[in-house]
């Protein structure tokens, strides 16, 4: 792992405060998983001893919104399930990411039926879609991968920018 950049010197290291936060944060994530079908079993093998995604910082999967930083959801999400994906979305404290997993959840997948979601973007904003019917564990973990990327390089303040407010407005999540 390599430090933010900064100023460094024998016994001294300076750095921004955003940088500092940045890594902290990409190497502690814990993850929510709405695991729904085949894509699931993948994520299941993935936080097996083969993968084991808690190498990267991700040990502690959460099955509650409120200690969850990151919204895995995998496979098929129903039209009727769209309520509870935003509800749970909302839930989360921020920040808060999201990580499509699979062809299902990213765009609905060959399920082009009047009942299911044609793609979880629909409902919340989506950081990183994960490709695949299923996706194999080294693809989640390249997905998961980018979101840490993501994470590290997101400035503090980008959360109370108009922009971020505009985008949960359009999903609405927040109401203008």
């Amino acid at each position: 792992m390599n430090p933010p950049p900064g100023y460094q010197a024998p016994g001294l290291f300076a750095t921004t405060l955003d940088k500092v936060v940045g890594l902290a944060r990409s190497k502690s994530i814990w993850p929510l998983p709405f695991a729904t079908s085949c894509c699931g079993i993948e994520f299941m093998a993935t936080m097996g001893a083969h993968y084991d995604l808690g190498r990267f910082g991700s040990e502690r999967l959460s099955f509650s919104p409120r200690q969850a930083d990151l919204l895995m959801v995998m496979g098929t999400i129903a039209k009727k399930m769209a309520p509870v994906v935003q509800q749970v979305y909302e839930q989360m404290a921020e920040p808060r990411w999201v990580l499509a997993v699979g062809a299902c959840a990213s765009s609905g997948g060959i399920f082009d039926t009047y009942s299911v979601l044609q793609g979880i973007d629909r409902v919340v904003p989506v950081d990183v879609y994960v490709p695949g019917c299923p996706p194999r564990p080294e693809q989640i973990i390249e997905g998961f991968m980018k979101i840490q990327e993501l994470v590290e390089n997101e400035p503090l303040r980008r959360r109370y920018s108009p922009e971020y407010k505009e985008l949960l407005t359009r999903y609405g999540i927040i109401k203008s």
